[in-house]
C-alpha cells in the first residue's frame, strides 16, 4: 500500500472511529447501528463493513483507541515528574482516575451494562488481558528507561499492580483520585524501591 493511500485509510478510520465515539457516548452500545455510523461518517455501510468488518472489530477499535490516548496523556504526567518516582506515580494514577470519570465512552459502556446492554463491556471483558498488557508494555517500557535502577522484577510486579489497581478504581472509585493516586504510589514505592518511601 503506498504511504497515501495508507494516510487516507488512516484519516477514514478516524473518521469512522471519531463517528462511532459520537454515537455511543450519549446512546450507548446497543443502540449503534452500522447505518448510523456510516451516516455519521458520511460513507456507505459497506465502506464501515469494508474497513472493520464487524461492528465487534469497531468495538475493539475504540477501546483501544482510548486506552492510547490514555497512554499518551500519562506518558506527558511521567515525563513532568520524571525525576521523582513517587511524584510521577501520583500524577499519572491522579490523571488516569480524573480522565477516567470524565470519559464519555467508560460513562456509556458502565451506563449501558447498568441498564441489562452489556456487549461493549463483554468485549472490553474478553479483551481485557490485551488491553492490560498493552498498558502494562508500554509502562514498562518508560520504567526500565526512566528508572534503571528498579530492578526487572520488581519493576513487573510495581507495574502490573499500578494498572490494576488503578483499572478496579476506574470501575469502582472508592476516594477522590488524589488520595488514590497517593495510596497507589505508596505501593509502588515499597515494591519498586524498598526503603524509599513517598
Amino acid at each position: 500500500m503506498t504511504p497515501f493511500r495508507e494516510t487516507v485509510r488512516s484519516l477514514l478510520r478516524d473518521r469512522l472511529l471519531d463517528a462511532a465515539y459520537e454515537l455511543v457516548a450519549p446512546g450507548g452500545w446497543g443502540g449503534m447501528r452500522m447505518t448510523h455510523l456510516a451516516s455519521r461518517a458520511g460513507v456507505s455501510r459497506q465502506t464501515v463493513y469494508t474497513e472493520f468488518g464487524s461492528k465487534d472489530a469497531i468495538g475493539e477499535a475504540l477501546v483501544m483507541r482510548e486506552v492510547e490516548r490514555f497512554l499518551v496523556g500519562i506518558q506527558e504526567q511521567l515525563d513532568a515528574n520524571r525525576d521523582d518516582l513517587a511524584a510521577a506515580t501520583v500524577a499519572g494514577v491522579a490523571f488516569t482516575l480524573r480522565e477516567a470519570a470524565d470519559n464519555h465512552l467508560l460513562k456509556s459502556i458502565f451506563t449501558s451494562a447498568r441498564g441489562g446492554n452489556e456487549d461493549l463491556l463483554a468485549l472490553v471483558a474478553v479483551r481485557s488481558d490485551q488491553l492490560l498488557r498493552t498498558a502494562q508494555d508500554a509502562l514498562d517500557g518508560y520504567v526500565s528507561d526512566a528508572w534503571p535502577r528498579i530492578d526487572p522484577l520488581s519493576r513487573s510486579l510495581a507495574i502490573e499492580t499500578v494498572v490494576r489497581i488503578t483499572v478496579s478504581h476506574i470501575v469502582q472509585p472508592v476516594a477522590p483520585a488524589e488520595e488514590t493516586a497517593e495510596r497507589v504510589a505508596e505501593i509502588v514505592m515499597r515494591v519498586a524501591l524498598p526503603g524509599a518511601g513517598t
